[in-house]
C-alpha cells in the first residue's frame, strides 16, 4: 500500500467523465460509461470518476420507480460490471449508483479497483426530492486507502457543507471524488458559472486537497443539469475544466498526490494548523 505523502509516488492521471445518462436504461448507461472509461484509460488515466446515479438517471417520480432501479452494492449488476472493468484496465473507478440495502435505498457511490471492490459512500445531505426516495447516508465520511493514495468521496449537495471536506482532510484524504448532478440554483443569474465550482474550489484551497467533480449534462423529465465538471488542485485553482454546460466531455489532469496536505501559505500560516479549535463550538 502506498503511504500518504510519499514523494516517490508517480504522478496520477485523473479523469472526470461528463455524459448524459438515459433515465432507466441501465444496460445502455453501463455500456456508454464503459466505452468512455476505456477511452480515458487508453489515455493513461488511473482514476476515473462518473456522475451521480450514473447507471439509472436522476429524476425518479415515485419511490417504487426508485426501488425498481436500485441495486445492492457490491453484488448488483452495475457494481459487478464496473468492477470487472476496473480489474481488466487496472484502474480505479468511482461511480454514483442507487443502492438498495435491505429495505432502504441510498444515493450512493462505490469505489472499485484492480483488486476488486473497495468501499461505498452514502450521500449524507439529500437534495430536494431525493428525500422522498432515499435515506440519509449513515456511513459518515470514510477515506479509502488505495494503491493510488487516500481517496474520499462526496456526492453533489454534500459539497455545500464545509464539514464534508474538513472531515475527510483531517482523516488524511488526498483527493476527494465528487459524482454529481448539479442543477441551476434558485435565482441563478443567466450565464453565471455553477455555484458548485466556487464552493469546491474554496474547499480544495481551505483543506489542501485535490477535488475531482464529474457532473452530467442534458435535461431529464424537465430538469436541466449544469455540466461544468471540474478538477481542482490543492490551492483551489482549476487543473482541468470547467467542462461544457451542455455536451458530453471527458476532462483529465495529471496530479501529484504528494502535494496534498496542510502546506504552508507563508512563514506564519498553514490553514489546517491555524484552526482555532479552542474557540469552535
Amino acid at each position: 500500500m502506498i503511504q500518504a505523502n510519499d514523494p516517490a509516488r508517480p504522478a496520477l492521471r485523473v479523469s472526470c467523465i461528463q455524459f448524459e445518462p438515459e433515465f432507466g436504461a441501465v444496460e445502455a448507461n453501463l455500456a456508454r460509461s464503459s466505452d468512455l472509461i476505456r477511452a480515458a484509460a487508453r489515455e493513461g488515466s488511473r482514476l476515473v470518476v462518473l456522475p451521480e446515479l450514473a447507471n439509472t438517471g436522476y429524476v425518479f417520480e415515485t419511490p417504487e420507480e426508485a426501488a425498481s432501479l436500485a441495486e445492492p452494492v457490491p453484488d448488483g449488476p452495475s457494481s459487478r460490471a464496473w468492477g470487472r472493468l476496473a480489474a481488466e484496465l487496472k484502474i480505479h473507478i468511482v461511480a454514483g449508483i442507487a443502492e438498495r440495502a435491505g429495505d432502504h435505498l441510498y444515493n450512493a457511490a462505490l469505489i472499485t479497483g484492480p483488486n476488486g471492490f473497495i468501499g461505498t459512500y452514502r450521500k449524507a445531505h439529500l437534495w430536494h426530492r431525493e428525500n422522498v426516495f432515499f435515506r440519509k447516508g449513515d456511513l459518515g465520511f470514510p477515506v479509502f486507502e488505495t494503491a493510488l493514495g487516500r481517496i474520499g468521496i462526496a456526492i453533489c449537495y454534500d459539497g455545500w457543507f464545509p464539514e464534508t471536506f474538513r472531515q475527510m482532510a483531517l482523516r488524511g484524504a488526498e483527493i476527494v471524488c465528487i459524482p454529481t448532478n448539479w442543477v441551476p440554483m434558485p435565482d441563478q443569474p443567466e450565464g453565471e458559472a455553477a455555484m458548485a465550482n466556487t464552493l469546491h474550489r474554496a474547499a480544495a484551497h481551505s483543506n489542501g486537497i485535490f477535488i475531482a467533480c464529474a457532473d452530467r449534462v442534458g435535461t431529464e423529465r424537465g430538469q436541466p443539469f449544469e455540466g461544468q465538471s471540474l478538477i481542482i488542485g490543492t490551492k483551489g485553482w482549476p487543473l482541468a475544466g470547467p467542462a461544457s454546460r451542455d455536451r458530453p466531455e471527458t476532462i483529465s489532469a495529471v496530479i501529484d498526490l504528494a502535494e496534498a496536505g496542510a502546506k504552508d501559505l507563508n512563514e506564519f500560516n498553514s490553514v489546517l494548523r491555524d484552526r482555532r479549535t479552542d474557540l469552535y463550538a
